[in-house]
């Protein structure tokens, strides 16, 4: 059976750290991301705005903007579980129970992005360690009803790849 598949990345520099990492990632650092999504079809769109495609790359890239983007770009990706670090980002006097509302958010919503910070930065946190793995499923699974809907249920979104650096790179496909 023959398959159509298309591809569209974006870049988004954000921070993070591997709390249990035995080496250096367990250090605050940051990457200049490359997220990479991967539609297949078995045909195209018969008529309308997408005849002849998958998926337009337009709406590709909007919902890849909308939920990788705004969330995560200039902003730092943490685990919920990461004690330390959310207490760095904790406002003056926010403490145990600011940290408490976001890992109850991460709980019901799957994510919690905040500008509620000690400096007013962007902080994005997942119920997993920010590894290219975890991000690349998380990623998958917030883009794949969007993609499907903006499709017209016409593509499939088979692969999330994320690249940490140029030679660095981790896919989800579930199977």
């Amino acid at each position: 059976m023959s398959t159509f598949r298309v591809r569209r990345r974006i870049e988004i520099d954000a921070g993070h750290r591997i709390m249990t990492h035995g080496s250096k990632c367990r250090n605050l650092h940051g990457h200049r991301y490359v997220v990479e999504v991967e539609c297949e079809a078995s045909h195209l769109h018969p008529s309308g705005e997408q005849t002849d495609m998958v998926v337009d790359f337009g709406f590709l890239k909007d919902e890849m903007m909308r939920l990788i983007d705004a969330p995560c770009d200039h902003g730092f990706i943490a685990a919920s579980a990461d004690a330390e670090l959310l207490a760095l980002f904790a406002p003056v006097g926010g403490g145990e129970a600011w940290v408490q509302v976001l890992r109850d958010t991460v709980a019901a919503q799957g994510a919690a992005l905040t500008t509620d910070t000690r400096m007013g930065t962007k902080l994005y946190v997942v119920p997993f360690q920010p590894t290219a793995e975890c991000l690349a499923k998380h990623w998958f699974e917030v883009l794949v009803a969007p993609v499907r809907k903006r499709s017209d249920a016409t593509a499939r979104l088979v692969a999330v790849r994320v690249w940490e650096t140029p030679n660095c790179m981790a896919e989800y496909a579930p199977a």
